[in-house]
């Protein structure tokens, strides 16, 4: 017979005991006391554990203190446990209701005082802004309540319970794992505890318990509904929103009417403009921000103040590597600023609510908010069966509604939240139907959205998550009968008459997302379309350390978790660590607000935000030879209104006759802002100016002679036909490279593969690669031969048990006093898939100097790839080898810079070698790599901290590169920047000193 423990853990009902109705998290006068602080901790590894331990008088000086708001697990140093991560996967058995009795209950005491003159509150309540999972509640020994809803507020009514003077205590009991937990399985960290703000609240006589202000806006006007929560006695009320000269006074409840504003400026994410206001009583006075904007849906379109709205989005979890899900206001705000930074205009609060102060930064900094209900039930999907899942069954239907509720209560003031969003992957079911409809009923404006109601039965908008990109076109053409999934061709044209969005697309894990610019263009194409929301915003990696101390960031399995999803924790735009990767960079350069066009000795110049101009911006120019600047100056730009363009003289270009120019315009903040200073880059182009000069023919060489090839020519040293110095230090190679390190998205095997190119279901590219033995390859010297001035080798490369190979031709000569190598590479017939690299590869051991940095002139600054360009501009660039990769939390492909035109190696600041790339015939320019590790070396390792002590500097040529894709969950590589085997060339120009020295 289960236990009353068991029972009261398996519970569906949301909550129970003197917990308050929903209302807003509001900013008034009325007394506060924060409970935050040092509480007394004791974890049971069990739920059977009597609860004397809530009594006023028990003896808690053995157990240790917690702070608070804390995750138990990440306290401790794990005596408390340990973080658990899965993306689907339930990490107890799928019982529903139950969950097992090895269930860590944490149990938390607090002393506290009742401040003087709270005597006269008329209600004391407890507010706890974020537990996980389940918790009860006692106030000086007397039960309270219990509630579940881990990222939602829960407000306790304690009056009767609370003392005055210092002598009271609060105890909290927290399960882990509840009935609740099947309703939480989010694409997290399960963490554990009293995580939010803990507060007590004096709540007055004649005090306001609730308000709303809904706004409207209509050119130039704006409107105000009030809605007041209070008891008569409370009237009467007064709004006062002093900038507008308001100041509306309702004697009673039956007088509250809508307020009429003349002349407001609207709120947008672009111009987050907000007015402060306040409700009062005579009691209390409540302080809001508020925000004129209209949302409403046209047809297929989703308009805030009648202007069509496109989401630059990303998906954001609340994720700190020490913290977990606690809040820290100042990391939040440069968390957002960072988003502004880099053209990020809208958050989906993946998959909950966030702490409120958060969608108060949101609102003051400027972002469209989708706020998703604390909701997801991922696990029941069992190739689509759902068995047994909630969000169908009535038995969850209070604990299903109570959550939208609280959702939707807690944050209905904020201009910010132009959607609601019921959760995310629970399938589909009548209490999913049952929120929309309550929702719809309570706040009438907002759009519904939720993924998955692929028929639209319940919801406003259409949205999918990581549609092929000939998918999302056949989606947004008008007159399209092409299949939607999961539904019939009635639904599909009625999904075809809503506004759509990507609620998650182009999945950040690793090195990716590839081709954002493909899904960037529909937008502009297919007016439907409304963009989307990147998944997602950062990794989620927690701060842990090795044995002897070394830091690292820990993912899934780290901590030996009986079930996990390892490293699909770390899929963010953004690093545990708050580093940009270079796909947002990528990111930035793709949705940037401002578009040039070159067009002769003119430049049209388009504004594509929401409604701002662009009199907040300043327009630069510069010319560039061989990456040198020779001329700047200011761009006169007339204010280019929201939606329009302007075409406006461009400078005269200076144009190098013996070097490349460059022509660059930048748009850059006139004046500084709350979150960028004055002059941050919002927007870029490049125009290529130069002369065309041909590329130096390469000699035809005859005479070849078979040859030991053990000699020096030029600069280079031979022995046996093989490289072994350049320019006095030790340097091997050319070796052919067809292996890179696989990247996240080559490790995928998302079935999202159309137009892919020879991808097979369930089977990713990294798979093929190691099938094909590229990660092994072996070499066999078939000739050695030499002429005047040139050596030349040529090899089979192949690897064990394969009769597949590749045939390289390598010939090093002296070419107007410059040694040439010049690398012909031809695949045999029989390769069936296709390659990540064809490039050489060469080893430079560090002996007394170590090649630690590199000057280019290239591609740059950033990391780029086929199918992740835009972010890229030609120019000059230097870094230390260390920085030229990006940190992420699983050694893979990283640092490759495309269009290399010339390399300078370095060792302490001092010139070591210096390469000139030349293009081949059909103008293609190679990249380059520079690392400490091998490419076989990274791909062991499954953390940084695992790669071996490096002796040598490894530079890799690569005469192409396959894509990126967002494979890890979402599309292959696209056909156009696939890598399919073929023959290539590389040639270079070898000096021992640059002669383009800066």
């Amino acid at each position: 017979m289960p236990s009353e423990h068991s029972a009261y853990v398996s519970d569906t009902a949301p909550w129970r005991g003197a917990l308050r109705p929903a209302r807003s998290w509001l900013h008034s006068d009325a007394p506060a006391l924060s409970l935050n602080g040092d509480w007394r901790f004791r974890l049971s590894p069990t739920t059977a554990v009597a609860e004397d331990f809530a009594a006023a008088g028990f003896d808690d000086d053995g157990w240790e203190g917690i702070p608070v708001p804390a995750h138990w697990v990440l306290e401790g140093d794990g005596a408390w446990g340990r973080p658990i991560y899965t993306n689907i996967q339930f990490p107890f058995p799928i019982d529903p209701p139950h969950v097992p009795d090895e269930n860590p209950t944490g149990d938390y005491r607090r002393r506290f005082g009742l401040p003087d003159g709270w005597s006269d509150a008329e209600r004391v309540l407890l507010r706890f802004d974020g537990v996980e999972s389940l918790f009860k509640v006692w106030v000086n020994g007397v039960e309270i309540g219990s509630a579940s809803g881990s990222r939602l507020a829960h407000e306790f009514d304690v009056t009767s319970a609370v003392r005055p003077g210092e002598d009271n205590v609060v105890a909290v009991r927290v399960h882990q794992w509840s009935a609740a937990s099947y309703l939480e399985d989010q694409d997290q960290w399960w963490l554990p505890g009293i995580f939010r703000d803990v507060t007590l609240l004096a709540r007055p006589a004649g005090g306001i318990e609730d308000v709303w202000l809904r706004t409207g806006y209509d050119d130039g006007r704006g409107r105000i509904e009030a809605e007041i929560t209070a008891d008569p006695g409370a009237f009467p009320v007064t709004l006062r929103v002093p900038e507008l000269g308001v100041e509306q006074v309702w004697r009673t409840a039956s007088d509250v009417a809508p307020v009429e504003v003349a002349a407001v400026r609207p709120w947008s994410a672009e111009e987050p403009r907000l007015y402060d206001a306040t409700v009062s009583s005579a009691a209390e006075t409540v302080t809001l921000r508020v925000g004129f904007r209209t949302v409403e849906i046209r047809g297929d379109r989703f308009l805030v103040n009648g202007r069509r709205v496109v989401f630059h989005g990303m998906n954001r979890h609340e994720a700190h590597p020490e913290r977990g899900r606690v809040f820290d206001e100042a990391h939040a705000r440069e968390d957002l600023a960072r988003m502004k930074r880099f053209n990020v205009n809208a958050i989906r609060t993946s998959h909950y609510p966030p702490h409120p102060r958060l969608l108060d930064l949101a609102d003051e900094l400027g972002f469209w908010v989708v706020l998703e209900c604390d909701l997801e039930t991922h696990g029941f999907d069992n190739d689509g069966d759902w068995t047994g899942n909630p969000t169908d069954d009535p038995a969850w239907r209070a604990a299903c509604l109570d959550r939208i509720e609280r959702t939707v209560e807690r944050d209905k003031n904020h201009p910010g939240v132009v959607m609601w969003s019921l959760g995310n992957e629970a399938g589909t079911g009548v209490n999913l139907a049952a929120m929309a409809a309550w929702t719809h009923a309570r706040d009438p404006e907002r759009p519904v959205h939720y993924e998955g109601d692929y028929t639209g039965d319940y919801t406003d908008v259409y949205s999918r998550m990581y549609a092929t990109v000939p998918e999302a076109e056949q989606i947004g053409t008008d007159g399209s009968d092409a299949p939607l999934l999961g539904c019939t061709p009635a639904q599909g044209a009625r999904q075809r008459t809503k506004p759509f969005l990507l609620c998650e697309y182009a999945h950040a894990m690793g090195n990716g997302p590839g081709a954002l610019d493909q899904y960037e263009e529909l937008v502009h194409r297919h007016p439907r379309l409304h963009g989307g929301f990147v998944w997602e915003w950062r990794d989620h990696g927690i701060l842990a350390r090795t044995a002897d101390g070394t830091p690292y960031y820990a993912y899934g399995g780290d901590f030996g978790e009986v079930v996990h999803d390892g490293n699909f924790v770390m899929d963010g735009m953004v690093l545990s660590d708050d580093v940009p990767t270079p796909g947002l960079h990528e990111f930035k350069a793709v949705v940037q607000p401002i578009r040039f066009a070159f067009d002769g000795d003119r430049l049209a110049v388009t504004n594509l935000r929401h409604s701002a101009d662009t009199s907040d911006l300043a327009f630069r120019w510069r010319v560039e030879h061989d990456g040198t600047v020779v001329a700047s100056g200011d761009l006169e730009v007339a204010p280019v209104a929201a939606g329009e363009s302007a075409r406006v003289p461009l400078p005269a270009v200076p144009v190098a006759p013996d070097a490349e120019t460059w022509l660059t315009i930048e748009a850059v903040l006139a004046a500084e802002t709350a979150w960028a200073p004055a002059g941050h880059e919002v927007a870029t182009a490049q125009q290529d100016r130069s002369v065309r000069r041909p590329v130096p023919a390469g000699r035809r060489l005859t005479g070849w002679l078979p040859d030991e090839g053990t000699f020096a020519l030029g600069i280079a040293e031979f022995t046996g036909g093989s490289l072994t110095r350049l320019a006095g230090r030790a340097v091997t190679g050319p070796r052919l490279e067809l292996f890179r390190a696989p990247t996240d998205n080559d490790e995928g095997t998302s079935d999202r593969l159309e137009g892919s190119d020879d991808a097979l279901p369930e089977v990713s590219s990294a798979q093929l690669w190691r099938r094909d033995g590229l990660d092994r390859l072996t070499t066999r010297r078939i000739a050695v031969a030499r002429t005047a001035n040139a050596l030349r080798t040529v090899d089979r490369v192949s690897a064990a048990h394969s009769a597949l190979s590749v045939t390289v031709e390598s010939v090093w000569s002296v070419e107007d006093g410059e040694l040439e190598l010049r690398v012909e590479i031809e695949p045999a017939r029989g390769w069936r898939t296709v390659w990540p690299r064809i490039g050489v590869r060469f080893e430079l051991p560090d002996g007394t100097a170590p090649v630690d940095g590199a000057d280019w002139f290239g591609l740059g600054p950033h990391e780029s790839y086929p199918d992740s360009l835009r972010a890229a501009r030609t120019g000059r660039f230097s870094a230390a080898v260390e920085d030229l990769a990006a940190g992420y939390a699983r050694p893979q492909e990283t640092g490759h810079r495309s269009g290399l035109r010339r390399l300078t190696l370095t060792s302490a600041g001092t010139e070591v070698l210096h390469l000139t790339a030349l293009p081949d015939t059909r103008g293609r320019r190679p990249g380059f790599t520079l690392a400490r590790h091998t490419p076989q070396q990274l791909a062991r390792a499954a953390h940084p901290h695992e790669l071996p002590e490096s002796a040598t500097s490894h530079l890799i040529i690569d005469a192409a590169q396959h894509g990126l894709g967002s494979r890890a969950c979402g599309p292959d590589v696209w056909p156009e920047f696939a890598l399919r085997p073929e023959a290539r060339t590389l040639r270079l120009r070898i000096t021992g000193t640059a002669p383009h020295a800066r």
